[in-house]
């Protein structure tokens, strides 16, 4: 972490990471927050994009509470309740994050393998503002998660890119997670032109903070709507090897009890594999958000 930047009104202090993106908030029980207390907490993260807080102690109502205070909160993804048994230990506005098997069964979602960069449901019309994640159980080694500034990284594009994809719209498949598994019911995608999800702008513009960023979504099934494939593969691949660069990131080791939440609308997020057979449970709660523009 960075220096210390202290609120001292609020009470806690803004630690950065002293990478592109993200703050420690250091001095707070999220159990107990002020309306003057959130307020100033709320500015800090649209300042960082992605807050950590360390050493929380939360309940599931605890941690919708919070998430509440944020705005309305999205039920979750609905192809994540089937039959296998995943999410039966959840309620909707959790879900459950984890590799754990009960009798053979997923208590949760997203297994152990890698997550690729994505932004979060991107592939709805209106994707979540916000996404918060609390750590219940967490295996001694991988599954660290890295969050890219999307702001960052549509400053440094390069002009001609740029050029690219001003007033372009990008399909954003709805076929498969971000570990690459194919959803519930979805079929297998042949052709990127006809696969289901919504369409949202490639430049997004933070309808709270009026800065723009890339809005990518993830790349499987990518498309550049209107444009040929070749040239919408070629055009996503030199946009995501842009994107990946580290400049623009910062990566969290997790330790039980931590909790962040991050601006899926300016930011993007990966997860590292590990191993299977380590425990790793996670709640999640995601704020509602708006259309793209």
């Amino acid at each position: 972490m960075g220096d210390p930047a202290t609120v001292a009104e609020s009470g806690f202090d803004v630690v950065p990471t002293g990478a592109a993106i993200g703050a420690e908030i250091v001095g707070l029980d999220l159990r107990a927050l002020d309306d003057a207390t959130f307020a100033a907490l709320r500015q800090a993260w649209l300042k960082h994009q992605v807050l950590l807080f360390r050493g929380q102690t939360m309940s599931d109502d605890d941690l919708v509470a919070f998430a509440q205070r944020f705005g309305p909160l999205d039920r979750a993804p609905a192809s994540e309740y089937d039959a296998s048994g995943s999410q039966e230990k959840s309620r909707p506005d959790i879900w459950i994050i984890s590799n754990v098997l009960e009798d053979g069964k997923p208590i949760g979602a997203l297994g152990a393998d890698e997550a690729e960069w994505h932004t979060d449901m991107s592939y709805v019309d209106a994707p979540p503002m916000a996404s918060v994640l609390y750590s219940l159980e967490i295996p001694p080694t991988g599954g660290d998660t890295s969050f890219a500034n999307m702001v960052a990284a549509l400053e440094a594009l390069p002009a001609d890119l740029r050029a690219q994809i001003e007033g372009k719209t990008l399909n954003h498949d709805s076929s498969y997670t971000s570990t690459g598994q194919l959803r519930k019911g979805a079929d297998p995608v042949t052709d990127v032109t006809q696969a289901p999800g919504a369409r949202h702008p490639m430049i997004r513009t933070h309808p709270e903070s009026g800065v723009q960023s890339l809005y990518l979504g993830r790349r499987r099934n990518g498309w550049v709507v209107g444009m040929d494939v070749a040239q919408s593969e070629a055009l996503l691949d030199a946009l995501w090897a842009h994107c990946a660069s580290p400049r623009f990131a910062w990566t969290h080791q997790w330790r039980t009890g931590d909790l962040l939440i991050w601006d899926n609308r300016s930011a993007n997020h990966r997860r590292d594999a590990f191993d299977a057979s380590a425990r790793r449970v996670m709640h999640r709660c995601q704020i509602k958000g708006d259309v793209p523009r």
